[in-house]
This record gives structure tokens, sequence and C-alpha cells, in this order.
């Protein structure tokens, strides 16, 4: 499929009105006779894709897990850094609405009909993906009678978010059994894997693996059978994206981040390194910083107090020049990535004491992150943008991410951590979002930076979370574990739960003590 009738059809999904996307049990832009479901394929993958970073995922989870912070001189994300209520009505409305309604359509026609079962296995693993994104980001949501809208069920129950998960494992079990000798996708019509079957069982085997490591901190989750899952199965070992090539600098062409900073928004205006995680790079002498980020130091969390001066060098802060992200219109949108699946793998072996074969994992995620990286132009429009390639040496002996000869299992599962938040940044905000909430790392440190913004600036717990400045307060401590309940679907849903109360009101399987 060439690129502009790609980019076509991604106008017509993501960009339609705000009263159609709105309307979660009706996608107008669904062709709904067409018995080739080949050819909505590629839109479904995109808008899957594109919807999990989005403006509202890369921003809400880019802010929430310190990648970035609002620059001191603007005020566009001030919301997101004092974890106002937030519910990323565009985000559930875009993704119900069109990618998760196009499954359903691809699954409902596949499923009566033998030959397409190869389009009912992708159909049916991408729509699990996006429940169980939903479910993470939300909890409680409706599931069993959603999409049903033809049926009349236009106000659907809530479900439990714990009940969901069990029924997509089952879903996902189901699929694993399906014998795909013979079975196809033609290899224009699928974006992700260009019709590799091969490629779709182990992104379905990833999938169930991603499941159950999101229930570790539960009574559901049994590592045991998560070693032999593993040990009998085949996984990843490239990204399950859409590439990055499809983008041209034209409106509404445009990689989702890319695009953001090109129109009224600006992101390199008003988005600036968050210190948490550039001094975690910076100090430890990490060379994707420089692939990430254009400058020399990062801000406090959440900071809108620009007169002050935090490090008292005489230059009042909304003076100070911070480190810009960098940009890229040719980054790859990625569904699961190799790093990710490389360290849950690492942990899985982490958890059961084989720490030899836990290694092998977790340099093998650490060196796919350094390969996207490195694959990936992140520089825009900077004079310094021809960066020579950078050498993964952070795992080496002596190096700051070396796995220890010798170390406790919280040792391990904490390093493993940190090198994923540091993978996800750019590619998986919304999944670094969740995975830091799973596992409490990074932690979060008490520092207070408005008591001594000083000691703050020269006495940072580097490798920590912050409070937000000016949020400190408003989740009692805490951080943001979860979104408020859409809009349109609170204002629209006769059956909808009562709005929550703020953004901390955790799913059921975030479990672990910690902020």
């Amino acid at each position: 499929m060439k690129k502009l009738s790609i980019l076509f059809i991604t106008v017509s999904l993501l960009f339609s009105s705000c009263e159609n996307m709105l309307d979660i049990n009706h996608n107008p832009n669904r062709l709904e006779e067409l018995e080739d479901v080949s050819t909505i394929l590629a839109v479904a993958q995109l808008g899957l894709a594109y919807n999990t970073m989005s403006w509202d995922v890369a921003f809400g989870g880019g802010y929430w897990v310190q990648y970035w912070t609002q620059n001191y001189t603007a005020s566009q994300f001030k919301d997101l850094c004092r974890y106002a209520d937030t519910d990323f009505n565009t985000f559930y409305s875009s993704l119900v609405a069109g990618a998760m309604k196009d499954l359903q359509y691809m699954i409902d026609v596949a499923s009566e009909d033998e030959s397409q079962l190869g389009y009912y296995f992708v159909a049916e693993a991408l729509q699990i993906f996006g429940w169980q994104f939903l479910v993470d980001l939300y909890g409680n949501v409706p599931y069993f009678e959603a999409l049903r809208g033809d049926e009349g069920i236009n106000h659907p129950e809530f479900d439990d978010g714990e009940t969901i998960y069990n029924d997509l494992l089952d879903r996902i079990d189901k699929l694993l059994a399906l014998d795909l000798s013979g079975a196809y996708v033609d290899s224009d019509a699928d974006m992700v894997f260009a019709g590799n079957m091969n490629r779709w069982r182990e992104f379905a085997n990833s999938l169930k693996l991603k499941l159950n490591m999101r229930l570790t901190e539960t009574s559901g989750y049994n590592n045991a059978s998560m070693v032999t899952f593993i040990e009998n199965n085949d996984f990843l070992s490239q990204n399950a994206s859409i590439s990055g090539s499809i983008f041209e600098d034209q409106d509404y062409k445009r990689h989702p981040l890319y695009e953001y900073n090109t129109g009224t928004t600006f992101v390199s205006t008003n988005v600036i390194a968050c210190k948490s995680f550039f001094d975690y790079l910076s100090v430890n002498g990490d060379p994707r910083v420089g692939k990430y980020f254009n400058g020399d130091q990062g801000a406090f969390f959440g900071d809108y107090d620009s007169k002050q001066d935090s490090d008292g060098d005489g230059t009042t802060d909304n003076k100070e020049s911070f480190a810009r992200a960098r940009l890229s219109n040719s980054a790859d949108l990625i569904l699961i990535s190799s790093w990710e699946n490389n360290f849950r793998i690492a942990e899985v072996y982490v958890r059961a004491g084989d720490y030899n074969t836990a290694r092998t994992y977790y340099e093998a995620g650490v060196e796919a992150s350094f390969t996207q990286v490195n694959a990936t132009n992140f520089v825009t429009d900077d004079e310094d943008a021809n960066y020579p390639e950078i050498i993964n040496t952070i795992t080496d002996a002596g190096s700051y991410a070396e796995w220890p000869a010798s170390g406790s299992q919280n040792d391990y599962l904490d390093l493993i951590g940190h090198q994923r938040w540091v993978a996800h940044y750019y590619f998986q905000h919304g999944e670094s979002f969740l995975e830091r909430n799973r596992t409490k790392i990074p932690a979060v440190s008490d520092i207070d930076v408005r008591a001594d913004r000083n000691y703050a600036w020269y006495n940072f717990p580097v490798g920590d979370l912050t409070l937000s400045v000016v949020g400190r307060d408003n989740l009692n401590g805490n951080l943001p574990a979860s979104l408020l309940y859409p809009y349109s679907v609170v204002s629209r849903n006769n059956n909808s739960l009562p709005q929550k109360p703020n953004l901390g009101e955790k799913v059921f399987w975030d479990k672990k003590s910690g902020k």
C-alpha cells in the first residue's frame, strides 16, 4: 500500500468531527458492507498505534513519569504537571469508536469465513491489546456490552477491570490454540508485519506475557507457569510497529509528537527536560541523553515559580537554558517493543531466582533500546544534528547499568525497571506510566523542592521521581494512578459509574506499596 493512501485513510479515521468521535457505539468511518476485511486492516492498525502515542497518552504519560516538565515561560501543560483532573476523553473516544470498532467488525466478518482466519487472528490479538490498554488506564470500563450499538445497546454496563482481564486471558489462550497453517494476511494490508503470521503468533505470545506480568502483585500471578510458558514459546525479537517512514512533513501527515511541534502547540517551547529523567541519564553518562535532548540541564517537575534561582548562579529559572526534547518525524509507532519483551522475560527469571538467564534478557533489552535510538534520527533543526553512532557500554563491567555478580532480587528488579523507564522514552510513554505504577520503579523521593530549592538542586535524588512542586499535596502525596472517566461516557451513558474523585484511584492490579 502506498504512503499517500495510508495517510489519507489515517486522516479520515483520526480527524473526524468531535461529535462523531464521541459516539462510541457507532463509527461513521466503518465500511458497513465490506466482506473483505483486508481493506480496513491498515486503518485499524494505524488507529490503534496512533492512539497509544497520541496527544493525550504521549504527553500525559511523558509528564507523569517525568521525562518532561512544563517550561517556566509557558502554561499549556500545567494541568498535567499539577495532577489536575484528566480524562483523556479524545483518546478514549477515538480509540473505541475508531480502531476498536473496526477490529470488532473484522472479528465478526472473519470469524464466519474460514479463509480469513489470518485476519481473525490479527484483529482479535489487536483488540485484546486495545482492551488491556483501556483497562490499565481507566480501571472499570464498558466491555461485554461495548461496541454493540447496532444491537440497541447504547448505554453499556461497566465491567470490573479484573473480570475483563480474566476474559482477555481466556481470549488470548483460545487464540493461541488456533492452527494457523495455511492462514494468511495480505502483505500490502498489514502495516506491522507485512503478512508474516509467525510474527503475529509471536505478538500474541508477547501479549499473553504482558497481560500476565501486569498481575505480578496480585494473587492471580503464577511465576512458575510464566517460566514454563517462556521456555516453550517464541516471542517478538523485533518491534511490533508501524514504520515512521510513512510520515511526511505536511499537516496531518506527521508523526503525532512531531505534528504537535509544528502547529499552535509549539512543543519545542512548551516542553523541557525534567530533572528526574535528565539527571539520571547525564549523571550516569548514558549516551542516549544526547539523542533524547538538546541541552545540559533539566528542571524540577511541576515548578511554576519562575522568579526563583534554584541553582544559585544568579540567573532566575525563567531565564535559564533547559534541555529541550529532540523530536523526530520518522520515529516508529510501536505497539510492543523488543526491549519490553526482553525486560519482561528478564523479570520472570529474576523472580524465579535464575539471575544468569535474567542477565541475558536484561542486556538484550538494553541493546534493543540502543539499536532503536541509533536507527532513529531524533534531531530536527538543531545545528549540532550530526551525532555519531552511540555504542552501548552501559552494561559493561564498571558501568552504571552493569548486572551485578551478586545482588538481591530487588536490586535486579530495580535495575530492570530503571532501564525500562529509559528505553520507553519517545516510543511508549503510556506503557512507561503503567509499568511504573505496577513496579513503583523509579521510586518517589520525599524531597521537598519548595522547602529549600538550592539544597534540592545540588542534592537531587538521582534515579528517583519527585512530587510535583505545585501539585505536591493534590493527590495526598502520591502520583497519578489512573484516568478519570471520559466526559463523553459519564455524560451520555446512563449506566456510567460515578466519576472518580481524582487521578489517585488505582486499577485492580496496582497493589505494590509506594507512591
